[in-house]
């Protein structure tokens, strides 16, 4: 039996694993909750489908983020996966600001999250599980709902946004 490494084990150093892992090229997509008036998003890059049955994807947020805290709270959010054309709004929502919606197109989606109108796709997720390991919170959730639009993703490849070449 292989007994699991402990995070403090590894001995690669941070920098080399961001150069070596920023040649994974992943879609991207905005994280959307809402607890009373108060909106909550933030760009990520990871986020995995994970299960047909039932439907559900795994999305990992660093912990400090406040929308970590509101999803486990509220227990719901949307993921916005974004078209080429939104490079402007995965930097927007990367920063911080008070106002992370504006300018925005929004819905607001079944579970009461909010929904960029304009996004290529969107998922309303419900939580079913949230594991903390090291600095991210990993987020397990059932697909309540699901929609999309013709168009190519915005993709993310060694810290640049784009669609590197898909048709």
């Amino acid at each position: 039996m292989i007994t699991p490494a402990t995070p403090s084990t590894s001995t690669l150093d941070s920098d080399t694993f961001r150069d070596v892992i920023s040649n994974l090229i992943t879609a991207v997509s905005i994280i959307s909750t809402q607890r009373g008036d108060e909106r909550f998003g933030v760009t990520a890059s990871s986020v995995t489908s994970l299960s047909l049955s039932p439907a559900s994807i795994l999305v990992c947020l660093n912990q400090r983020l406040a929308i970590a805290d509101v999803i486990s709270e509220t227990g719901v959010f949307a993921v916005n996966i974004l078209g080429e054309e939104h490079g402007h709004l995965a930097t927007q929502f990367s920063q911080n600001h008070e106002d992370k919606f504006r300018g925005t197109n929004l819905t607001t989606g079944d579970l009461g999250s909010p929904i960029l109108s304009d996004a290529l796709a969107h998922l309303e997720c419900r939580l079913v599980e949230r594991k903390d390991f090291a600095t991210h919170a990993i987020f397990i959730a059932q697909i309540e709902s699901a929609s999309y639009r013709d168009g190519s993703p915005l993709a993310y490849w060694r810290s640049s946004f784009g669609n590197f070449g898909v048709e």
